[in-house]
């Protein structure tokens, strides 16, 4: 039997007759205007105590629409957003859109030389940045780019308690600039012409982690951002009673997909905590009523930590979805034992707008007896994942390779980069497909696994070793809060297993204990030489630990 003639995960469907999504409107935009004529008054933002309804989210992006159309802003162009997760991200993408532009997220931990790249790469005209940020880091890059209008906004708009993120927060002049607020003030109550928008237009550039190399900004266009968009409200059963946290970064693929775009799409307001603080996060889930989220492993590690922690304080979060990194099994029960609730994994890339793969809400994934991975769920609608070996040769059930997706959620290809779209995103039978670089393989009843990145494979003496295999066994002592394994220089073996660790707050072990714990539990092959007790492990902005910072690391030290 072919596994991808006969899609035999179709049982594992939230219903196995509907596996393919009509897509409903020709732009995000269209999507939008749906939900504000559906109910007007609804709210769509909540930011601690504020509140911004449809209607007036509405008002607010024609507004920055018209005013960066006033000053010289033409369809086509992008704007560049340089910001946490505040209600003014929401505003300029939207708005971006009405000018009839594509919006460009930039990750708000980037520091000159790399928001100099984002800039430079996209050819941005318009800058909008939070004011610290433009204080700090893109003042001094903004006269080496093509931007011509910069907007800088603050965080303690919409707002008035300034707590938690916000409590050490000052309002920052930033001269040579022009403050949001005034922006919108000015131009509210005016309409920009209308955008021509199409399925194939470019809703924004999401500019991949770059942690193989120079980022590349992936063309996402509305029909993948709407397709996305109804996969979660299909997928999680999402309405306009949800409430959804936004613990991911909105200037990721997950905060963009899963927080804004299903905001926009089903009218679930949308509850901001400018970043993602755990005791703050537990506060708002409990003063919101939040129902749906979905973030990497370390926010739902972090809220299991946070110090005399209530189980009740979570009861309304009953449909929480992780991705972005491997789930430990043993973290899913922790969180579970703990909480109530189960977390179900999700996967995808930048380059599949999030979602490729999901476990149906409601539904427990399986763990795999041999590896003890967790299942990434099943391909959603209208989706096809081939399992390939080096040469590209389709793998049966159960043997692992490179997972090359293509469905309606893959992008068009990278900006400016034709090279590297022919490469890594080649036209396929309908649609483009994603050479992924993630290892895995699906089992005999259509789930998928996930091994680890290609590049991460460690090669001990020619025995090969997957580092989340190892990682899920450190997982398992009681004392380890995190964990990520890299293959480190040996002049006997080639290579060997290196573990780095961080531990609970109040714990205590020691390097040789780890080491120990692994030997009794892994192939003498696998388990850590050596292990080494950080603090805390580097991570990106979503949560996604860096390996390649890790390897370094083990460099200097060598």
């Amino acid at each position: 039997m072919s596994i991808y003639d006969e899609k035999v995960w179709l049982a594992q469907y939230p219903d196995p007759t509907k596996t393919s999504l009509d897509i409903e409107f020709d732009s995000a935009l269209e999507m939008f205007a749906a939900t504000v004529d559906r109910d007007p008054e609804a709210d769509l933002i909540r930011y601690y105590d504020g509140r911004i309804s449809a209607r007036e989210l509405d008002e607010l992006s024609d507004a920055f629409a018209a005013g960066i159309l006033e000053h010289g802003f033409q369809a086509g162009e992008r704007v560049v957003i340089f910001a946490q997760n505040i209600p003014q991200f929401v505003i300029a993408q939207v708005g971006t859109w009405k000018a009839g532009g594509i919006a460009v997220s930039a990750n708000p931990m980037y520091r000159s030389r790399e928001l100099t790249e984002i800039l430079q790469d996209s050819g941005a005209t318009v800058l909008v940045s939070m004011q610290d940020l433009y204080q700090n880091v893109a003042r001094e890059v903004v006269p080496n780019t093509q931007v011509r209008t910069v907007v800088t906004t603050s965080e303690l708009e919409y707002q008035s308690l300034n707590r938690g993120p916000l409590a050490n927060v000052e309002v920052i002049d930033c001269p040579d600039t022009i403050d949001m607020a005034n922006l919108l003030a000015e131009n509210r109550g005016q309409r920009p012409p209308a955008a021509e928008l199409g399925p194939d237009s470019i809703a924004f550039l999401t500019y991949t982690s770059g942690t193989t190399g120079p980022p590349k900004g992936a063309m996402t266009t509305h029909r993948n951002v709407v397709f996305n968009a109804q996969t979660y409200r299909e997928w999680v059963e999402l309405d306009s009673d949800d409430v959804i946290l936004g613990v991911a970064p909105l200037f990721h693929i997950t905060g963009l997909i899963a927080h804004i775009a299903a905001t926009l799409l089903t009218g679930a307001p949308l509850a901001l905590m400018c970043r993602m603080e755990p005791q703050e996060t537990i506060r708002t889930i409990e003063e919101q009523g939040a129902t749906f989220t979905a973030g990497s492993i370390t926010v739902f590690i972090a809220l299991m930590n946070v110090p005399d922690v209530k189980p009740e304080s979570l009861k309304t979060l009953t449909k929480i979805y992780s991705g972005g990194a491997p789930i430990p099994p043993s973290t899913i029960i922790a969180f579970e034992k703990m909480f109530d609730h189960y977390i179900h994994n999700i996967y995808g890339l930048t380059e599949t707008t999030s979602p490729s793969h999901g476990v149906p809400y409601g539904v427990r994934a399986p763990v795999d007896e041999v590896t003890g991975a967790t299942s990434v769920g099943v391909p959603v609608y209208d989706t096809v994942v081939r399992i390939v070996d080096e040469q590209g040769h389709d793998l049966p059930a159960g043997e692992i390779g490179e997972l090359v997706t293509e469905g309606p959620q893959v992008v068009a290809g990278y900006w400016n980069k034709p090279e590297a779209t022919a490469k890594d995103l080649p036209e396929g039978t309908r649609y483009r497909r994603m050479h992924t670089g993630d290892v895995g393989y699906m089992d005999k009843d259509g789930w998928f696994y996930i091994i680890d990145r290609k590049k991460d494979q460690i090669n001990a003496a020619g025995y090969k070793i997957w580092p989340r295999e190892v990682e899920d066994v450190l997982y398992e002592h009681e004392a380890v809060l995190e964990a990520a394994v890299i293959g480190v220089p040996d002049a006997y073996r080639g290579e060997t297993v290196k573990a780095f660790v961080s531990v609970r707050s109040g714990a205590t072990v020691t390097e040789a204990e780890l080491i120990e714990h692994c030997k009794e539990r892994m192939a003498a092959y696998k388990y850590p030489r050596s292990v080494e007790i950080l603090p805390e492990l580097p991570k990106t902005a979503t949560g996604k630990l860096l390996r390649r910072q890790l390897r370094d690391t083990a460099k200097d030290s060598a």
